[in-house]
């Protein structure tokens, strides 16, 4: 019992950020805008944590998803225009088109990351590191507008991303990633329920 007390105070701020992870995965699910501000929340934490792993492209993503929290927040508040006015933001299916060209462009920003992390940093996964960040980037902007497939490619991501923090020994996080995929696939269900899905 000792041992994990000690552990979780030498931890306190990986373990805050894991509860807020999970508050804001499940608000997600449940298309909340509660959604945001804990996921502004678990960024910031986790912007900490990843840079005493020495995770610095995981950093460098907590930053972009404060700001595209302050996006979906947005987003998600005041809708879209339709021909009757404006309307709540509906989840719709990604059209082929639009997932081509989100896979390209995850090619290219892998490539870039993983060259700055090699070349710039001392970062020991290079690679795992460049490609998780690219999907997150690809992942976050597609829940802001929510797209039904952002929930399948956050369950890839998150098992890289169990590897890399097994990798780190960043227990708490991994058993957050277990829970995120557990939820994302709980998440990509319920939304599947939805009616009157679009492509677009």
């Amino acid at each position: 019992m000792n041992i994990i007390l000690d552990w979780a105070i030498s931890n306190k701020i990986e373990l805050i950020g894991t509860i807020f992870g999970v508050v804001y995965i499940w608000f997600s699910v449940r298309q909340s805008l509660l959604t945001w501000p804990a996921g502004i929340i678990t960024s910031i934490l986790y912007c900490y944590v990843f840079f005493g792993a020495k995770l610095y492209a995981g950093m460098g993503l907590q930053f972009y998803y404060v700001v595209m929290s302050c996006y979906g927040w947005w987003s998600w508040s005041h809708g879209e225009n339709s021909e009757s006015g404006r309307q709540a933001l509906q989840i719709t299916n990604a059209s082929r088109s639009l997932l081509i060209k989100l896979f390209v462009l995850n090619l290219f920003l892998t490539t870039l990351v993983y060259y700055i992390l090699g070349r710039l940093t001392d970062s020991p996964v290079p690679f795992g590191d460049a490609l998780t960040t690219s999907l997150g980037l690809i992942a976050t902007w597609m829940l802001a507008r929510k797209k039904l497939e952002h929930w399948l490619i956050w369950i890839f991501a998150d098992l890289i991303s169990i590897s890399l923090y097994l990798y780190q020994e960043l227990y708490s996080t991994v058993v957050l990633f277990l829970i995120y995929i557990v939820m994302a696939s709980i998440g990509y269900y319920q939304w599947q329920k939805e009616p009157e899905k679009i492509l677009c």
